[in-house]
């Protein structure tokens, strides 16, 4: 049965419904559902399940339907500003943690519409520079970085002092935290108390159970971009997400992990809600990394044929330069022109085209 947003209140008429309808729709955070859809009232999702209940219930709308699968925008949970991000939407990603090393590079997520957090980087060498003048220079860019979304810390200096104040900085102004592994130990940072579920951090080799049992009991995401760093990460206990930290299809970087269905589905997680967690959005109202009720109307369509059971193998395996089109707040910003839709759907296609250039 589709579920349904609650009654809105006072006297303001609710904005249109969308309807968007695939032969398969991947939640991620329930059950895949075959010949499904999603409602979408503004930047929200209001409605999910089969299709023919949910365009009964909005028989208003006029629906477009897709060929392939819809999947939650896929979260890049690592990735250098100073990168190609260019290309970001055209391989469903809608969300980036991105690290930027000055303010030039930290607008560059706001210029090219996609959501997520922009992490301010440090990498100040010693404590006395820290004091001299760093700390002011990073509170005075946390303050100034030109775009509407939220601000982290990429905390990269080797100086424990100034790791410890970078960790006060963050929990003293509700900043997030991304911490690249590898001179920098999971103890390291826990002593500084730079751990928590405000942190995720990027390794760049494979952690010993301690570390991973460490991070779990932080409840500390850990971003992976290798085959090397996922080493004894993909077993289900520690919670995950993918970087590809130079930019490019997050979805490619997560094949390269492939190993069996069961590590398939955890990839597939992985790459949405693993990366929306990694970011602290997915939970409460505008959630990221999953099609609910209530969450943000973040999702791609890749043109990938399966069926429930499959879903998940076949779009890591498959899905890779397969993307049709990529929604932000249930707007279009990217779509590859479809052959082969007839009638009203490729209209409401080329529509939501024409809606992305314009607007």
């Amino acid at each position: 049965m589709p579920m349904h947003a609650g009654r809105n209140l006072g006297t303001r008429a609710p904005s249109a419904v969308t309807v968007h309808s695939a032969p398969l729709v991947l939640p991620v955070s329930m059950p895949p559902v075959e010949d499904g859809a999603i409602a979408l009232r503004g930047d929200r999702v209001v409605g999910i399940g089969l299709r023919q209940e949910i365009e009964a219930a909005y028989h208003d709308a006029e629906p477009v339907r897709w060929p392939g699968m819809i999947v939650p925008g896929l979260v890049d949970a690592h990735v250098r500003l100073d990168g190609d991000l260019a290309s970001a939407h055209v391989h469903g990603v809608t969300a980036v943690a991105g690290v930027a090393a000055d303010l030039e590079a930290a607008s560059v997520v706001g210029e090219l519409g996609l959501g997520g957090v922009t992490y301010l980087e440090t990498r100040c060498p010693d404590e006395a520079h820290w004091e001299a003048d760093e700390r002011d220079r990073l509170i005075t860019a946390i303050r100034e970085v030109d775009h509407p979304g939220i601000v982290g810390i990429a905390a990269h200096s080797p100086d424990p002092a100034v790791m410890e104040d970078l960790a006060i900085l963050s929990r003293t102004f509700g900043l997030r935290l991304l911490v690249e592994l590898g001179r920098r130990t999971v103890a390291f940072l826990d002593e500084v108390g730079a751990l928590g579920t405000g942190t995720h951090v990027a390794p760049s080799g494979p952690l010993d159970e301690a570390d991973r049992k460490l991070l779990r009991l932080r409840g500390t995401v850990a971003a992976i971009s290798s085959p090397f760093a996922a080493e004894g990460l993909l077993g289900g206990q520690n919670a995950v997400a993918v970087g590809t930290r130079t930019g490019g299809d997050p979805l490619a970087t997560a094949r390269a992990f492939a190993r069996d269905p069961d590590v398939d589905r955890l990839l597939v997680e992985a790459l949405t809600l693993g990366g929306a967690r990694a970011l602290g959005l997915a939970e409460g109202p505008g959630r990221m990394g999953c099609l609910e009720p209530g969450s943000r109307a973040d999702f791609a369509v890749f043109a990938v044929e399966a069926d429930a059971a499959t879903a998940c193998t076949a779009l890591i395996h498959e899905g890779p330069g397969r993307c049709l089109a990529a929604f932000s707040g249930g707007r279009p910003v990217w779509h590859r022109m479809l052959l082969g839709l007839g009638g009203a759907d490729s209209g409401a296609a080329d529509a939501a085209t024409t809606d992305a250039a314009t607007g």
